[in-house]
């Protein structure tokens, strides 16, 4: 994912006042790098702005941040940004008023990150992007950017379905659970499946819209899109949570998930593994939210001063149903 490597990432955020919008979590025993500026004991401060808890990826890539930070001795002050992205910006701009050390966040959406970024750079904090990006041309915005590609997730997606259908030249009818409108995985994993998919003509994707990342919103657009076309083929969801649902809504409907519609999901989520297992899901595109080490280390180098990559990519698989019952003792999240 090349030509997003460039755009900034940033922090989620909790709505609030200046003085409660973020929640300060003490470091374990023992400090790191130089003394902290948003810090009394010179330990190392870290402002993370958290999109929300929309998804068990999510949750487990928060519960890495917490703990990696404990681990680290870095005080971390954690903002949850409820999908809001109001919410992230007021965020950033408590931890610019409160000195920390570092920003990190993963931003709800793409656009409108410029400003806030600004008001960091010219207060001398720096910033990672983790897991998403935004659309901004000033690099210089951001030290670097930890997270998944998520172009080549579309396009492992995309290569499945190929070699699914291989030999065969019926047509084949997707439907497509986008991620939140605007944000860099829907954006990301919509155009790495279609550049996959879209030069053989029998593949047609019948329906596209958001599921928000979420269940509940994924068992209600799949609803529609089963009451609108009695010919779907392949569901390809952005995340498991919205598969998940999904896949409540095709049971509901008097169909077989998996073999009346192939399901083809993005994450890799426990209870995914378990749909796969159950053969409820046909494959799952890995992306690892246990990403906490990771910034950890990220951060102490760049609050030294220390060069980083541009780019820091997590290392991530692809799963299929032969493949879950094997892999499923191992999951972490």
């Amino acid at each position: 994912m090349a030509h997003r490597a460039l755009r900034v990432i940033a922090a989620a955020a909790l709505a609030g006042s200046v003085l409660t919008a973020c929640t300060t979590e003490p470091a374990a025993t023992g400090t790191t790098g130089g003394p902290g500026k948003g810090s009394s004991d010179g330990t190392l401060v870290l402002g993370f702005a958290q999109v929300g808890a929309e998804s068990g990826w999510r949750t487990a890539n928060t519960k890495s941040v917490r703990e990696a930070a404990g681990k680290a001795g870095i005080t971390l002050k954690f903002s949850d940004a409820q999908q809001k992205q109001e919410n992230q910006i007021k965020a950033i701009r408590t931890f610019i008023q409160q000195k920390v050390d570092v920003i990190a966040f993963s931003p709800v959406v793409e656009s409108g990150w410029d400003t806030v970024l600004k008001e960091a750079k010219n207060a001398g904090i720096p910033v990672i992007l983790t897991d998403r990006a935004v659309d901004s041309q000033d690099t210089s915005l951001y030290r670097t950017f930890l997270g998944s590609d998520f172009v080549k997730e579309g396009q492992e997606a995309g290569k499945w379905l190929l070699k699914e259908y291989e030999g065969t030249s019926a047509p084949v009818n997707i439907v497509e659970l986008q991620g939140t409108t605007g944000s860099a995985p829907a954006n990301d994993r919509k155009a790495g499946f279609a550049e996959v998919v879209k030069g053989d003509p029998k593949f047609k994707v019948v329906a596209s819209q958001t599921g928000d990342f979420t269940r509940a919103k994924g068992k209600e657009v799949m609803q529609a899109f089963l009451k609108s076309h009695d010919d779907i083929d392949v569901l390809y969801a952005h995340n498991d949570d919205m598969a998940l649902g999904a896949i409540q809504a095709i049971e509901e409907a008097g169909k077989k998930p998996g073999t009346d519609i192939k399901v083809i999901s993005v994450d890799g989520i426990k209870d995914a593994f378990v749909a796969m297992k159950d053969k409820k899901i046909n494959v799952v595109v890995e992306c690892n939210p246990l990403l906490g080490d990771q910034l950890m280390d990220l951060v102490k180098k760049v609050a030294a001063g220390e060069s980083v990559p541009r780019r820091v990519e997590v290392q991530e698989g692809v799963f299929t149903q032969d493949q879950a019952a094997a892999a499923l003792p191992n999951r972490q999240y």
